[in-house]
C-alpha cells in the first residue's frame, strides 16, 4: 500500500528528517512500518519517495529519496457553504477536498444554525483527505464569514454558482467559462430567506441554477454542485 503523509514544510531530496510526534505515531504504532520501509511525504512543491531509516516506539527518521511528482496547478473552484452541524459538516469538507476544491469558505446565514467551526479538527480532516485522494494541497479553510460580508467582498474576477432551490435554470459549461475563480454557493438546512436570496441574486456574476426537483441535504447538496462542475471542466 502506497502510504502519503502531509509534510508542509519544504523537502531537499538525499536529506534525512525525524518526523512530527503525530507521524510517529501513526507509522509506528497505527501501520506498524519498519526501518526501511517505503513512505511518500507531499507538500504544494511535489511529492518524495522515502524510507524509514531509524524507528524506535517514540522516534522516526526518514531519508528524502527522490522526487517522483512535479507540483500541479491549482483548482479554480471554490466551495462556500453555509455552516452545519458537526457529522454532516465533516462529510463535506471530505468530499469537497477529495472533489479537488482550492478553498473552503464557512458561512453563516439568518437560518444558520451553528455559528462555529473547530479549525484544528476541520484541517485534520481536510489534510488527511489529501493524502488519501493523491491531491498535493489541502484546501485553505477560510475564516467563519457572514453571508452578507462574503458576498460583498467576492472578487469581481468569480463567477458565483448559486445552488438555487428555486431555479428552474440547469448549468451549463458555458456558465463556467471566463471566469479566474469558480465559488459554489450553497445553503442552509431550510435554504436562505427571501432577503438573502435577493442580496445573492444582485450580485453581477451570480449564476443560480437547479441541482435537482427535490430538497437535498446540505452535503448532498455540495457533493452534488462539486461533481457537476468538476464533469463540466473535465476534471
Amino acid at each position: 500500500m502506497n502510504i502519503r503523509l502531509y509534510h508542509p514544510n519544504s523537502i531537499v531530496e538525499n536529506t534525512t528528517e525525524l518526523l512530527t510526534k503525530e507521524h510517529t505515531h501513526y507509522v509506528v504504532n497505527v501501520m506498524r512500518l519498519k526501518r526501511g520501509s517505503g513512505i511518500n511525504f507531499f507538500n504544494k512543491d511535489g511529492e518524495w519517495k522515502s524510507e524509514i531509516i531509524f524507528l524506535n516506539k517514540d522516534r522516526a527518521e526518514v531519508k528524502f529519496l527522490e522526487k517522483i511528482k512535479k507540483a500541479s496547478s491549482s483548482s479554480k473552484i471554490e466551495l462556500a457553504i453555509c455552516l452545519v452541524k458537526k457529522n454532516p459538516m465533516e462529510i463535506i469538507l471530505q468530499k469537497a477536498t477529495e472533489l479537488g476544491v482550492s478553498k473552503i469558505i464557512p458561512v453563516v446565514s439568518e437560518r444558520t444554525e451553528v455559528k462555529e467551526l473547530n479549525y484544528d479538527r476541520a484541517k485534520k480532516i481536510a489534510i488527511e483527505a489529501t493524502e488519501q485522494s493523491n491531491r498535493l494541497v489541502p484546501p485553505e479553510i477560510s475564516k467563519v464569514i457572514k453571508l452578507r460580508e462574503f458576498l460583498m467582498n467576492l472578487d469581481v474576477s468569480t463567477k458565483l454558482l448559486f445552488a438555487d432551490v428555486n431555479s428552474k435554470d440547469h448549468l451549463k459549461t458555458e456558465d463556467l467559462e471566463d471566469s479566474k475563480f469558480l465559488n459554489i454557493l450553497i445553503g442552509p438546512e431550510g435554504d436562505f430567506s427571501p432577503m438573502e436570496r435577493e442580496l445573492i441574486l444582485s450580485i453581477k456574476n451570480a449564476k443560480p441554477f437547479s441541482l435537482s426537483k427535490n430538497i437535498l441535504k446540505t452535503e448532498t447538496a455540495s457533493i452534488s454542485a462539486l461533481t457537476l462542475v468538476n464533469y463540466f471542466l473535465k476534471l
